[in-house]
Formats: C-alpha cells, structure tokens, sequence
C-alpha cells in the first residue's frame, strides 16, 4: 500500500475505469480543501447509489471513492460550503463524463464533462485537478460560450503540462506490468490496487484505508488528546474543591468560641488580645480587634463556611457527573501531576521584571486569596498595562469599574474553569471597586471577562483598553 498517495498512472487508471461505464453527477459538495462528486447509480456496472469521487487536496492530494455512509465522507461533507457547493453545483450538476485529457506522466488530470442545459444548449466543461503535493489544486474551465472559470487550492495554468520523458511512477508501472501496461492505464486490470474483487470495489477499500490515515485517525487522536487534557483538569479540580472544603471545615471550628464568646460578651465588652472566661478558658483573639467585634467577625466567617460548603458540594457532584462521563467514553485517568522543574535564573529574572512597578519602587500589584483563587490587583495605569498583557493568561478573568479610572484585577485561572463561582466573583469585583475612583461611592457597576477579550489599540493611554465582549455585576466597594 502507497504511503505517500496516489500518483499519476493510478489516478489516469482509476478515471479511464469510470469513463468506460459513464454515468452523470447527481449532486456536488465542496469544501475548502475537497471537491465532492455524487454519481447517480449504474446498476448494469454494478455502482451502487451513493458512490462519490473525492478530489482531496490537503492533507494530501488524492482521489477517493467513497459511500455517502463512510465515516470519512460524512467528516468531509461536514466540512462543505453551501455557497461554493451551490456555485460549483451550477456548473457540474447532471453532467455527463465525456473525455479525458493529459498525460499518465503527469499529475495532471482534464476531465471533460458534457450536459444539456435548460435552453437545451449543449454545455462542455473540464474539471481539471493537478495532484501534486503542496501545491495541489482543482479549476473548472468553461469549453464552450461559458467563460466562467472557478478554482480551489494552489492556482495553475489550464493547459496541460509537458509531460517528463521517463517520471518514476512511469517507470515502475513499465516494469510492473510490462506488456499489459496499456491495458492497467485503461482501468482494465483491477491488480493496479491491492485487494480482491472489481478495480471499483479495490479503490473504495484502498480510499478507506487511506482517509482513515489522514482523517480519521487524525482526528480522534486530537479528541483523545482534548478528553485526557479534560480528565487531567477535572483531576486538578478536584484537588483545588477538597482544598476548599477543608478550608471551610476548618472555619466551622470557630462557631464553638464565637457562642462562648458571645455569652459573655456582657462583661467581655472592650477586651482586646486574649478574652478570659468565666471557666477560666483563654480566647486569643484577632489583632486590633475588641471581642464584641471578633464574635462577630467569626460568626460572619461560619455563615461563609457554611455557604461555601453547599457551593463545593455542588460543584462537586458536577465534577463527578462530568468524570463518570469520561469514563464510559474509555479516558483512563491520569498519572500523578510531576513537579515542575525549577525556574532558570534568566525566568526567575523575567517573573521579577513583571511582578516590580514601572518605577521599580515594590510590586506592580497586590496578590489575594480567594476561596482558592489567587487575585492579583494592579497599583497604577502603567502597571495595569503590565498585569493584563505580561502577567494575565489568556483564559483568566479580568474586572474593572465600569467607566472610572481604577485598578485591572485579574483572577487566576489555572483549571481553565469556564466560571467563577458567584462568590469569589463578587468578592473580586468589590476589590476592583474598592481600589478605583468609585471607592466612596455607592452600588457601583463592575466589568469583567477573559483577559482574551482584552486589547490595547496603539495609541491609547497607559491602562485604557478595549472590550471585545464583556458581562456586567453590581456591588459595594469593599477592602
């Protein structure tokens, strides 16, 4: 079996076998990168309805006989266009095979077609496919008062090359067949493909075998490939959720010393650093923070705990659906994530570069926790220009107050998740109000998207930039 595609003996082979039988193009489908012919069915040659010719031309120039019910035609039909499918349609639809112009030396093909059109004037066109690798292309050329010439792939002259003397493809068909050379260029000797049966039902197999190659296999691969990158991010997923639940456990602890606390706040009032109880039992409390303050503080955390609990297990059984899904599809899951290699000096150097302020006095911006989510929250116009365009990834989130100067927060987005849980939202977009000019106002109207849909058109002033889309949420400016 050719490896490399078909060459120009077998594809004069393979139309000279067709012009023999005739027949007339019921429809044509084409595409970017194939010219689709459906042939209406012969039944005394034996061609089922549905057979299509196929002329490819990347990945590789080829011509394919395939069924409308191969995997690989509905791939390709999937691919067409329905204006060009209607333009060429225009053209070629219920003509007849009629001649075939070139030379078997040559990757050149003319194939003349001939049909009658509405006003009942005959119309001769040739379809000529030049199959050479990488620069592999189709032209469909009026022979008769119709001018109109249509093209697809690498643009080539109409007439036919010189053909070489002695091409190697020639040569090897000369010593292959010897006397019956004539007869295999006919189409007569269905041994020109390897297989059983007619050279048609050789040239289906062999077209089969070959658009698994290039299309098929192909393309599963990179849906493999997208299911265990999936897999792997749900793995990271997961991680980052039981981080989160233990985060919010761990919370649940302070309800104990806020109740204690808070019976007997009555003679507590005031007390700052340690809280002793009537039992004798210490409480530290928060820095700076008097104990009727700190009860409440803890109380505020719980009831945060508690919510956040009811988001994770949600999002958890989320993922569960999600992982089971993957599982029936056959993705394996995957091997533990290795360690990253340590940074070069001359990394290290660059993450330095971006993390300091244009006037080298500190970092460009603060960095905050958020359920799990770093928020990174640029300090002037020139550093915001540095957090979106050198800091920010593609798929993390990007808020600013709508309309009035302040600082760009982004949200890092390392699990590629493709929303924030609704929390964690609006925590980072009372931030980004909070460190703007809207701080001592009310309600204020934040803006956030993909840093993606961000850009910087040449000219604007440090930390402007425009939106390709955006989304809108309202909250109070909080530290």
């Amino acid at each position: 079996m050719r490896s490399w595609g078909v060459d120009a003996p077998l594809l004069f082979a393979l139309v000279r076998a067709r012009l023999r039988v005739g027949g007339s193009v019921q429809n044509v489908l084409v595409s970017p990168r194939a010219l689709i012919l459906q042939w209406a069915p012969e039944r005394r040659a034996g061609l089922e309805a549905g057979l299509a010719w196929v002329f490819l031309l990347n990945p590789s120039p080829e011509l394919w006989l395939l069924h409308e019910k191969d995997d690989a035609f509905r791939l390709l039909k999937g691919e067409t266009k329905v204006d060009l499918s209607r333009r060429w349609g225009q053209e070629l639809k219920g003509a007849r095979l009629e001649d075939l112009e070139g030379d078997p030396r040559e990757r050149w093909l003319g194939i003349l077609f001939r049909r009658t059109a509405v006003t009942g004037r005959i119309e001769v066109s040739r379809l000529a496919y030049r199959a050479i690798p990488g620069r592999a292309g189709l032209r469909l050329d009026g022979l008769d008062l119709n001018p109109a010439r249509m093209g697809m792939g690498s643009p080539f002259p109409a007439q036919a090359p010189e053909p070489a003397l002695d091409s190697p493809p020639m040569r090897k068909w000369q010593e292959r067949f010897g006397e019956g050379l004539e007869a295999a260029l006919a189409g007569e000797n269905p041994e020109v493909l390897p297989g059983e049966g007619s050279l048609f039902a050789r040239h289906r197999a062999w077209s089969l075998e070959r658009a698994d190659k290039l299309l098929l296999a192909p393309k599963k691969a990179g849906v493999d490939r997208k299911l265990v990158a999936e897999r792997q991010r749900l793995e990271r997923y997961g991680e980052a959720l039981s981080q989160d639940r233990a985060r919010h456990e761990a919370a649940l602890g302070l309800r104990e010393k806020a109740k204690r606390l808070s019976a007997e706040l009555y003679r507590l009032n005031h007390v700052q650093g340690v809280a002793e109880l009537a039992d004798g039992t210490r409480i530290e409390l928060p820095p700076g923070l008097r104990a009727e303050v700190a009860a409440q503080k803890w109380f505020a955390a719980v009831k945060r705990a508690e919510r956040g609990l009811e988001r994770v297990a949600e999002l958890e059984r989320e993922r569960k659906r999600q992982v089971e899904e993957l599982e029936a599809a056959g993705v394996p899951a995957p091997a533990p994530l290795k360690s990253l290699p340590p940074k070069t000096k001359k990394e290290s150097r660059k993450m330095e570069r971006q993390d300091k302020r244009s006037d080298g006095k500190g970092k460009a911006f603060r960095s905050v926790m958020i359920e799990g989510f770093e928020v990174l929250i640029g300090k002037g116009d020139a550093d915001n220009d540095a957090l979106t365009f050198k800091v920010g990834a593609p798929l993390d989130f990007w808020l600013h107050v709508a309309g009035v100067p302040g600082s760009h927060v982004i949200v890092r987005n390392p699990d590629k998740v493709s929303e924030l849980p609704r929390p964690v939202l609006e925590r980072a977009a009372e931030l980004a109000a909070f460190f703007s000019k809207a701080r001592d106002g009310g309600k204020v109207e934040v803006h956030w998207c993909r840093v993606a849909d961000v850009s910087k058109p040449r000219g604007f002033a440090p930390g402007k930039v425009m939106l390709k889309s955006f989304k809108s949420v309202r909250v109070y400016p909080k530290e």
